[in-house]
C-alpha cells in the first residue's frame, strides 16, 4: 500500500530555486526523508510541461519534468509546490509524484501520466489531491478563464469572478477514466500553514510525497 504526506511550511522550503541557501534547503529535505523513513526523496525540475519521467533501477540524479512514475520499492516521489496542485497517485504496481497548475490541466498531465502508468501494467487507481489554491481564490483575466472553462468545463465557476477550479477539473478527468480522487480541501492561500505564490510572491515550495 501506498504511503503519502503532504508538507507545510512547518517543514522548511524544500525547494533550491527560489534563493534559500541550498545547505538550508538540503537539511530540510533530509530531516523529511529521516521522517518517512525512506532511503531518499526523488524531486523534479518542474516547468509547467506535460513530460513524464520514469525512475528506475539505474534512476539519475535530476528529472526534468513534471510527473514521476516509479514502481521502485523503497524510494518516495516527490512533487514541489506554492499553489498548485500536489497530485499522488497509487496503483497495484506503480505510484506517480504529478505537479498540476493551470497549464498542467490544460495540457493533460495527470491523464498522461494515468495512461503511462497504465502500459507499464498498473492497475486499480487511486489519487489524492493535496494542498492547493482553491476556486475562489484562484482569479485569472476574462480571457483566460474563458479559454480555460471553454477546454474544461469543470473548472467553471463564475463569469463575473472569473475564478478557475483546477481541482473540480482535475477530479472530472480523472474520475473519467475510473480514477478514485480524495480531495484534502485545504487552501493553500487561505491557511498561513502553506507557502502561497498568490498571496506571498516571495515564498518556499512545500512538498507532496508519495512511496510504496
Amino acid at each position: 500500500m501506498a504511503r503519502t504526506l503532504f508538507s507545510s511550511r512547518h517543514s522548511g522550503n524544500l525547494a533550491t530555486h527560489v534563493g534559500d541557501d541550498p545547505q538550508s534547503v538540503q537539511a530540510a529535505r533530509n530531516a523529511l526523508a529521516r521522517s518517512l523513513s525512506t532511503s531518499e526523496i526523488i524531486y523534479m525540475e518542474q516547468t509547467h510541461s506535460d513530460r513524464i519521467c520514469e525512475v528506475t533501477e539505474d534512476h539519475q540524479s535530476i528529472y526534468d519534468g513534471d510527473a514521476l512514475i516509479t514502481s521502485r520499492k523503497g524510494i518516495s516521489l516527490g512533487v514541489l509546490v506554492a499553489d498548485c496542485i500536489p497530485l499522488l497517485i497509487s496503483s497495484s504496481s506503480h505510484i506517480a509524484a504529478v505537479h498540476v497548475g493551470r497549464q498542467g490541466l490544460v495540457k493533460e498531465i495527470a491523464l498522461k501520466t494515468f495512461h503511462a502508468m497504465a502500459n507499464l501494467g498498473a492497475r486499480d487507481f487511486s489519487a489524492v489531491i493535496g494542498p492547493s489554491i482553491c476556486a475562489q481564490c484562484y482569479e485569472v483575466s476574462e480571457e483566460m478563464y474563458s479559454d480555460v472553462t471553454a477546454l474544461i468545463p469543470a473548472t467553471a465557476t463564475s463569469p463575473e469572478k472569473h475564478c478557475l477550479n483546477l481541482q473540480a477539473g482535475l477530479r472530472a478527468q480523472l474520475e473519467g477514466v475510473g480514477v478514485s480522487v480524495s480531495d484534502l480541501g485545504i487552501c493553500t492561500k487561505e491557511s498561513l500553514d502553506f507557502f502561497s505564490y498568490r498571496r506571498d510572491v516571495e515564498t518556499g515550495r512545500q512538498v507532496g510525497v508519495i512511496s510504496q
